[in-house]
């Protein structure tokens, strides 16, 4: 079967690819103690053995990849100095685009114009994201309180 070289952004990841992610986040995940570099060796073409060190943060990200592989799911990485369109933005937080347009001239998320369309910069819709899932969380706990304290109806 020959290798996709197709980004995940734009489609699934086939059976195929969803095993191997599988069998490698299990290998990475029983080499991992927290906090610590994990260890890792390789057999090149040849038979010969490479060794390898992850530090903690790289194998956070890897096993955060192959779990979203192996769930079948696909993925988009972006980087934190990328600016992105209203589209792009509106899927990342995973609400429509005129609900993220309404956000950006509220003044919630900073903006750039280029000619007419708007930008969005990575690190400012992280930002936001951030914010508002730690808002929802509070909500949440105060709704949680308040329903042991017999407040809620």
């Amino acid at each position: 079967m020959a290798a996709h070289k197709e980004h995940f952004s734009n489609r699934l990841p086939t059976k195929a690819e969803i095993d191997n992610a599988d069998q490698l986040r299990h290998i990475i995940a029983l080499q991992v103690t927290e906090g610590e570099p994990v260890d890792l060796s390789f057999a090149g073409p040849g038979g010969e053995t490479r060794n390898f060190t992850l530090i903690p943060a790289l194998t956070d990200a890897l096993l955060d990849i192959m779990r979203l592989i192996s769930s079948g799911r696909g993925f988009r990485m972006v980087p934190v100095e990328a600016e992105l369109t209203t589209q792009v933005a509106a899927d990342m937080l995973n609400v429509s685009r005129p609900f993220l347009i309404r956000l950006l001239e509220k003044g919630d998320i900073p903006f750039t114009t280029v000619g007419r369309h708007r930008r969005i910069r990575a690190t400012d819709l992280f930002a936001y994201e951030t914010e508002r899932d730690q808002a929802r969380s509070t909500v949440l706990s105060e709704l949680a309180a308040l329903d042991c304290e017999g407040g809620l109806i």
